[in-house]
């Protein structure tokens, strides 16, 4: 199975992510394209572009269709393009959002991973706390425009996991 963990940054998508890993041993782990792209020698402005997203968005392409089975990605091309979209609003995307369109059917369960109310982290200790809460909005408007069904998980890191594992588990 294929699982793409998405969301806003800073609501746990990494931590749910490695849980799981800790969980589901036969699965591997994509680390969000950020830091692939990092890795890779890719550098990154200090306050993130709509061309940084632009970049992260194609490399998450990339993994989905070159992955296996058994993967969880950390991230996926529907909360990059949110940012994207949040930074560069004027920017024409359609092509791109035909692209997830088309992704979609690569991912077998999808993890949303939203901002709760009351947020868990305070939002001074939040960087780009208002783009956080944008991409949040968008992602969820986004999620019924392209009809994929979610787990929206909730609560504290190990009721996440229970809530996934209880999707995957026959």
């Amino acid at each position: 199975m294929r699982i793409a963990i998405f969301g806003a940054h800073k609501v746990g998508k990494t931590t749910l992510a490695e849980e799981l890993l800790e969980n589901l041993s036969r699965y591997t782990f994509e680390q969000e394209p950020y830091y692939q792209l990092e890795l890779s020698g890719y550098e990154f402005l200090e306050t993130p572009t709509p061309e940084d997203f632009f970049e992260q968005f194609n490399c998450s392409a990339k993994l989905i269709l070159e992955s296996g089975d058994d993967v969880i990605f950390d991230r996926c091309v529907i909360d990059i393009l949110a940012y994207l979209h949040v930074l560069d609003p004027d920017r024409n995307i359609q092509q791109l959002y035909q692209t997830v369109q088309e992704l979609i059917s690569e991912i077998d369960l999808f993890v949303f991973v939203p901002i709760e109310e009351p947020d868990l982290i305070p939002s001074h200790q939040i960087e780009l706390s208002k783009i956080r809460k944008q991409v949040d909005h968008v992602i969820r408007n986004w999620i019924a425009d392209f009809g994929i069904s979610v787990i929206e998980v909730s609560g504290i890191l190990s009721n996440r996991r229970d809530q996934v594992i209880a999707r995957i588990s026959p």
